[in-house]
């Protein structure tokens, strides 16, 4: 496959974060107390709740991973709009300000998975086309890729806060076959979910290798490709990169 999509958090990027931390919430009421919007931690939290639902209204979603941070909305639009119900106009760089730090407050870690530089870098020696198509938002991810070494690292960057849907959306999938003519027999899709990657993928008529990790939702394994029944990096090189498999762990197909 010369063509390969990639998720990014559970499948590049293991990350764990929590929103309901009450002092994530005293912090974020203290910043935005600093621009003369004023409200208690859980006056903010409940506000910040009500926008999102607000936003995301009318607006089918699988689950709302905390890592993933409501991707079908751009959510700096919800923290612009705390800082007007508080009674502050705030610019767009304040509102983005805000959210990140309040990414920054809630993640207890975020790095890469052992082996993802090296993947990367045998994929590229190959000769792939590597794109990064993930349910993800726009102010945390770019600062999340710089600070992991992933800026740089593939030929386009689709994040749905961008674009308003989100895998398995088909016209998600469909931004990067369209936009750099990919041949979807020519394209693998790989991520960590059995609905959003995989079967979205199929759906849209890639290949798709499914991988289990620490932040796959529960359930059986997805009709794949392949499947990799726990976070493997040196085996899902194996498999892009056409080099033999150990059939000692089976690796695929996922039938």
């Amino acid at each position: 496959y010369p063509n390969i999509l990639f998720d990014l958090y559970g499948t590049l990027v293991d990350i764990r974060t929590d929103e309901d931390r009450p002092e994530a919430w005293a912090a974020l009421a203290r910043f935005y107390s600093y621009y003369g919007a004023r409200y208690t931690p859980q006056a903010l939290r409940a506000a910040y709740l009500a926008e999102v639902d607000r936003q995301t209204a009318g607006r089918q979603s699988l689950r709302r991973d905390s890592h993933e941070a409501h991707p079908e909305i751009e959510l700096a639009g919800v923290f612009r709009a705390l800082f007007r119900a508080g009674g502050i106009e705030a610019d767009q760089t304040l509102a983005v300000h805000a959210g990140q730090f309040f990414r920054v407050l809630t993640t207890d870690y975020l790095r890469l998975y052992d082996g993802v530089p090296a993947m990367l870098a045998a994929l590229r020696a190959k000769g792939a086309k590597l794109y990064l198509v993930s349910n993800a938002q726009a102010i945390f991810t770019a600062c999340e890729m710089r600070a992991l070494g992933l800026e740089g690292a593939f030929d386009a960057v689709y994040l749905s806060s961008d674009y308003g849907c989100k895998k398995p959306d088909l016209r998600f999938f469909r931004l990067p076959l369209e936009e750099h003519r990919l041949d979807p027999a020519r394209t693998i899709m790989v991520g960590n979910d059995p609905v959003c990657d995989a079967a979205g993928a199929k759906a849209a008529g890639l290949a798709a290798l499914y991988v289990r990790s620490n932040l796959s939702p529960d359930g059986p394994p997805p009709d794949a490709d392949f499947v990799l029944p726990e976070m493997d990096i040196p085996r899902m090189t194996a498999i892009l990169t056409g080099q033999p498999v150990s059939p000692s762990r089976p690796a695929g197909p996922g039938r």
